[in-house]
């Protein structure tokens, strides 16, 4: 599919990497990621950090820090209790708070198949920005 085309876009996905790399300005680029997973434990406040902390992860690759968060949820109501979704977004936010990155919103939905993740928003400098390119 042709892509939209704008000088603003330092890495887009003509060279994917960890993370979107967006220039507000001369000194200032946004650094974005997305990034959800299935539970990879069993616990679910450790799934919660460690999904929140993979997020904030491609930020931090891209040399960015991180500004705020939203959460990413997907899960069965009809199966799963509800205190399991509560501890796993306990998790999310111990691990935003240690980053010092607050969580601004986020969005849910019903799913057959739990899945938890976020979405950052970081900060960079255009000229201090590392990509897979550049490692």
């Amino acid at each position: 599919m042709p892509l939209v085309r704008d000088d603003r876009v330092l890495l887009g996905l003509e060279r994917p990497d960890d993370a979107g790399v967006f220039r507000v300005s001369e000194s200032l680029a946004l650094v974005q990621t997305v990034d959800f997973l299935t539970p990879i434990v069993d616990d679910p406040f450790r799934f919660g950090r460690i999904a929140a902390v993979n997020a904030l992860s491609d930020v931090y690759a891209m040399g960015g820090r991180p500004l705020c968060a939203m959460n990413i949820v997907c899960f069965p109501a009809e199966s799963m209790e509800i205190e399991i979704l509560r501890e796993i977004l306990r998790g999310g936010l111990d691990a935003l708070r240690e980053a010092e990155t607050p969580l601004v919103g986020g969005h849910s939905v019903d799913d057959a198949e739990l899945k938890y993740g976020l979405s950052v928003t970081g900060a960079v400098s255009p000229d201090r920005i590392l990509s897979s390119a550049s490692r």
